[in-house]
């Protein structure tokens, strides 16, 4: 039987053959699971950047919607406020025009045998423009005129307010009678005279005593008659409803 004999160096060469083809083989599989991976990463990274793209102009969407939203709402809002400041004011110039009318019918309806009273003296203070304050002037006028109260029995005061024909009928109500109030008010707080003996009237612009088509026919309207009637047969009148609405100022008297 022969025996192989021992070649010396060539299990060196066949070992390093065998390393280098190990060498070789490991490097191509590394290029070539890069050559395969790299584009998964590059389109997982493009996908990531769209995901992120859509998500953004998604919460961009989002706010300008939320946006729009809230400004047609506050739209909305304004709207609905605007009308119902409308309404408001259309129902307060009812109102006011209602509650002229009820009171230029208080003095008929609450004395009933008005027929009875005779004006006992009758006085006017005017206004200027768009105002409801006394002058001092209006206010020594007034002093006179209820000088004449004191000796005067089962009295009452008819209070009239009127303005020129310068603004809205609603406007115009409601001014005439702050200045009738303006009269009451004096009158009760300097000479003690009781909330029920007045009748407080605003008229607005209804009733002209001269002619608005010049200045001074305005401004004799802008004015505050006041008359003084007594009854002849002494019985006091009921107080009147409308008295409830009276402001009167503090430390005047109600008896």
């Amino acid at each position: 039987m022969t025996r192989g004999k021992y070649i010396p160096g060539l299990f060196s060469v066949t070992a390093l053959g065998a390393l280098s083809l190990f060498t070789v083989t490991g490097c191509t599989t590394k290029n070539y699971v890069r050559s395969q991976t790299t584009p998964i990463v590059q389109q997982t990274n493009e996908l990531d950047d769209a995901t992120a793209r859509n998500n953004r102009n998604i919460q961009d969407v989002d706010q300008r919607a939320q946006a729009g939203i809230s400004n047609a709402q506050n739209s909305a809002n304004q709207a609905n406020q605007q009308a119902q400041t409308a309404n408001t004011a259309a129902g307060q110039a009812q109102q006011s025009a209602q509650e002229a009318v009820n009171r230029a019918d208080s003095l008929a309806s609450v004395v009933a045998n008005l027929d009875k009273y005779q004006q006992v003296a009758i006085a006017s203070v005017n206004f200027g423009f768009d105002k409801a304050e006394l002058t001092r002037a209006d206010k020594q006028q007034l002093d006179q005129f209820a000088g004449q109260l004191q000796g005067t029995k089962s009295y009452i005061l008819e209070v009239t307010g009127g303005t020129d024909s310068t603004g809205s009928d609603a406007y115009n109500y409601d001014l005439s009678q702050r200045r009738a109030q303006a009269v009451v008010q004096y009158l009760a707080s300097k000479y003690n005279v009781p909330a029920h003996k007045f009748y407080l009237i605003g008229i607005g612009k209804d009733k002209e005593v001269a002619s608005n088509s010049t200045a001074a026919g305005r401004a004799k309207n802008r004015r505050v008659d006041i008359q003084l009637l007594s009854n002849m047969t002494g019985q006091e009148p009921a107080a009147p409803a409308q008295t409830s609405s009276l402001r009167m100022p503090a430390g005047s008297s109600n008896q």
